[in-house]
């Protein structure tokens, strides 16, 4: 088994929750350094750490992956250094602000014949992987609404500065939405057209606080993506119907909530307890059913383990560049849609 050596671009709330929990308990990877700018804080998470404070520290011949953990607006110059230096790279989402510079990145990870891998780590969503599961087995009959939401409650602006200038990238539908967003073509493919309500609701926000995004499909079926910092009650999580039936979930995916609480994550630890499963209301060879469904096995774990496949031994990625650009594309037309009211084709 080869081992690849891993440095960590950044040491904030991604760094510390989603990617080092679980490139510290896979034995194939070995974190060997951390670029923070005017911290340490990756000696408290990983023993004989390196820390550097020079990004180009981080591409020296020992580095097999970059995993790049920076604001958005660090992104397209980070990511394109690191490509340029022959290293693979892991970078958080959304891979970049555009979807030009997105596709101008793919490009550059072909010609360096190099892994480009963006973290679109909710597509292991417990919710998303029943519903890629009740949908390939018809459940529901043919899908006619999907609603997918994050709801938060907070009275204030993102605490996260950067999240918050107005700077290309930023704001809700670059941070949530690309999640959400992303979930829908994965589940369904390219929708053909975009209708958005885009708003700015905390005072003096300069960047997008709530959005409600309707996909639309040649087959009539419609997605609507929704996140709002103003639902101290949230609506359920996710709500799939169909011509036959629906598969509604109440709660959000434990598993941010889970490496939150320093769970490592090892064994069951995504599992979520019965009374957190969806339900599954439908017919089925004839008769109406209304039960559980249970969670379909899988977590973060599997994005790790489908890049660790691709760079070790050339499989093919589970997320592409090109789909990152395709849902950046999403995002710059729902923008057009809610500056000009009207429904964009894609």
């Amino acid at each position: 088994m080869k081992k690849l050596n891993v440095a960590i671009a950044g040491s904030g709330y991604s760094a510390r929750l989603f990617h080092v929990p679980f490139f510290k308990a896979d034995p194939r990877f070995n974190i060997k350094k951390f670029f923070e700018r005017n911290t340490e804080r990756g000696k408290e998470w990983v023993d004989n750490v390196e820390i550097v404070h020079d990004y180009a520290q981080l591409f020296t011949p020992d580095i097999d992956l970059v995993v790049i953990t920076t604001p958005n607006q660090t992104h397209y110059d980070m990511v394109k250094a690191a490509l340029t230096a022959g290293k693979h790279v892991l970078v958080e989402k959304p891979l970049v602000a555009t979807s030009s510079e997105a596709m101008e990145l793919a490009k550059l990870a072909q010609k360096q014949k190099v892994v480009l891998y963006v973290y679109q780590n909710r597509r292991w969503d417990s919710h998303i992987l029943a519903a890629q599961r009740i949908l390939s087995e018809g459940l529901i009959g043919e899908p006619v609404d999907c609603e997918i939401r994050i709801e938060r409650f907070s009275k204030t602006k993102n605490p996260k500065v950067w999240k918050e200038t107005g700077d290309a990238g930023t704001g809700l539908v670059y941070d949530l939405g690309v999640h959400l967003i992303d979930q829908a073509v994965h589940l369904f493919g390219k929708p053909q057209a975009v209708f958005a309500d885009i708003r700015y609701q905390h005072e003096g926000a300069l960047v997008d606080d709530n959005f409600d995004i309707h996909l639309y499909y040649e087959s009539g079926l419609k997605i609507s993506v929704m996140a709002s910092k103003y639902a101290r009650e949230p609506a359920p999580a996710f709500s799939l119907h169909g011509k036959l039936g629906s598969y509604v979930k109440q709660g959000v995916d434990i598993q941010e909530a889970q490496l939150a609480k320093g769970v490592v994550p090892i064994g069951d630890w995504y599992r979520e307890a019965e009374e957190l499963w969806g339900v599954l209301h439908t017919e089925i060879e004839g008769e109406i059913v209304r039960k559980p469904y249970p969670n379909v096995k899988g977590s973060y774990q599997g994005l790790i383990d489908n890049l660790y496949d691709a760079v070790a031994n050339g499989a093919a990625l589970a997320v592409t560049a090109e789909q990152a650009a395709f849902v950046l594309h999403i995002i710059e037309k729902a923008f057009e849609s809610a500056r000009q009211g009207k429904k964009m084709t894609l």
